[in-house]
């Protein structure tokens, strides 16, 4: 998302997380309103209500026009749309977290359970043990299995003995790397799916 798409987005929340201006702009989707009637519909004084609609005509949310001496203030419904239409899709609310490292839970989750400098090739890993969260073991079999290459078929001998290197219960690792879906199994061979 583009920093300043962003700023409208915190805008928009900023402006809304009030409750005086989601009554103001309710009753301005149904009727058009003076700053006059609007205080007394919301029991809020004059300069209040006037505060609020100078909020929200930041974000274009209202439009306002002169009759005589009054100014008349309506919802705005087609800068709502097209706030909704910019900035509110899947997408849009997908790409707030660009720059969050995704990986940082993962790395947490590893550091928490394996012995030894987990980022050093250098450094021999093993694993303290199984971990009893289903997300955490996911996360130390997708590493586990990345010791596997892919396209290569193992015996079960073979997958134990790379098992042993990291935990003793090579068995339990087995059955979770077929539970999950990382590992295919046939004939007591064994390969690495594709994640």
């Amino acid at each position: 998302m583009k920093k300043e798409q962003f700023q409208t987005l915190l805008q928009f929340f900023k402006a809304l997380a009030d409750e005086s201006r989601l009554k103001i702009l309710g009753i301005l989707a149904n009727q058009e309103c003076s700053v006059e009637e609007l205080a007394a519909l919301l029991q809020l004084k004059e300069p209040t209500v006037s505060h609020h609609l100078a909020k929200l005509k930041q974000l274009n949310l209202v439009t306002m026009r002169s009759e005589g001496n009054s100014h008349l203030y309506q919802l705005d419904s087609e800068a709502l749309q097209s706030i909704s239409k910019e900035i509110f899709t899947p997408e849009k609310i997908a790409s707030l977290v660009e720059d969050v490292d995704n990986e940082a839970w993962s790395n947490k989750v590893l550091k928490t359970y394996l012995e030894g400098d987990v980022f050093s090739n250098e450094s021999v890993h093993r694993l303290k043990e199984i971990p009893a969260s289903r997300k955490k073991r996911l996360v130390i079999l997708k590493w586990l299995v990345s010791k596997f290459e892919m396209g290569v078929k193992y015996s079960e001998p073979e997958v134990n003995e790379i098992l042993k290197r990291y935990h003793p219960d090579c068995a339990t690792l087995r059955r979770e790397f077929i539970g999950y879906q990382l590992m295919q199994r046939e004939n007591s061979v064994y390969w690495r799916l594709s994640p």
